[in-house]
């Protein structure tokens, strides 16, 4: 080989090597997903902008690898296995408390960034909200615990009705929490509750087909991520069945459901960006206190409410949040 080649060959080499080394040095985000990029849109954009707001972007110095369960939470344990077995940076894990246990089993050293909406302490998560310690940290609302709010709300426009129907998802593990308090809620205003439940779309169909039966004048749907997730589902079928409904998640009386109260997810997701990133830049998650996001917003959609015969207290539509005309 002459002598021009063999330097030539030298160089190229030289200068490849701080390529590959500085692509090497870009981090990877796994990100647990409880269902599909396509459901979790608005979410994503949220949790990118927090990466942004501490200098991290997908095309240029971070990688985000994603898993999605598809709704189903039996799948979360493998998928959370598989992102550890990747040696990610960052394990991201929202959506709720099934996807931040699932991460906590798969992860022992990895660094945790959860988002959920009930009390990441009583759930076993972390052990104290201040200093949660270990390598789990992250961002809570109060969706969880304002699910009495949702029956209360729902019975100012339903005064006369006596019975009212409760949906709950037995497998999650807030569920049991939610129906005491709705169950003492229900007492103290003086409605009979008539527990439902649904974990799957073949379940909601019987559930709904099922109501005229059950005689309850409404619906209230505990927090949990796969009814969140459902959202244009639901507002199908309960214009389907002209039944008033209320549920957490603004995008519920966005698609044309009645109400909804719950924690502001675009909130809670840019915050766990941001805590990502936070991580990414060195800070330890056991330093890091968990974020709680203490706005809840009231959406109303009068024209359904219109359109199911339904009068809104002048009172409750002045203290919500926005109202769909």
């Amino acid at each position: 080989m002459r002598r021009r080649e063999v330097i030539l060959l030298l160089g190229a080499a030289a200068l490849s090597r701080p390529a590959r080394a500085q692509q090497a040095a870009i981090p990877v985000v796994g990100y647990l997903g409880l269902e599909s990029p396509e459901i979790y849109a608005s979410r994503l954009r949220a949790f990118r902008e927090g990466l942004a707001e501490v200098g991290y972007s997908e095309d240029r110095n971070v990688v985000i690898a994603f898993r999605w369960a598809q709704g189903r939470y039996e799948r979360l344990p493998a998928l959370a296995a598989d992102l550890v077995e990747q040696r990610v940076s960052v394990l991201a894990a929202p959506g709720g408390a099934p996807v931040a246990l699932a991460a906590k089993s798969a992860a022992s050293h990895i660094p945790i960034v959860f988002e959920m909406g009930g009390d990441p302490v009583a759930l076993g998560v972390v052990d104290s909200l201040s200093r949660p310690g270990g390598n789990l940290t992250g961002v809570s609302s109060l969706s969880v615990e304002v699910s009495r709010k949702r029956l209360e709300f729902l019975h100012e426009i339903l005064p006369r009705a006596p019975v009212i129907a409760v949906v709950a998802n037995p497998t999650s593990p807030t569920a049991a929490l939610q129906l005491s308090n709705l169950q003492e809620a229900a007492g103290t205003i003086g409605v009979q509750l008539q527990i439902l439940q649904a974990s799957t779309e073949a379940e909601l169909e019987a559930m709904f087909s099922d109501l005229p039966r059950q005689r309850a004048g409404g619906l209230v749907f505990t927090s949990d991520p796969y009814f969140a997730n459902r959202s244009q589902r639901l507002a199908d079928l309960t214009l389907r069945h002209r039944v008033p409904a209320i549920t957490q998640s603004r995008d519920f009386p966005l698609a044309g459901g009645l109400m909804s109260y719950g924690g502001d997810f675009t909130q809670s997701h840019r915050d766990a960006g941001i805590y990502v990133g936070r991580i990414l830049k060195g800070d330890s998650p056991a330093d890091l206190p968990v974020r709680l996001v203490t706005k809840v917003e009231l959406f109303i959609n009068l024209q359904t409410a219109n359109g199911l015969g339904i009068t809104v207290p002048p009172a409750l539509m002045i203290s919500a949040d926005r109202v769909i005309e």
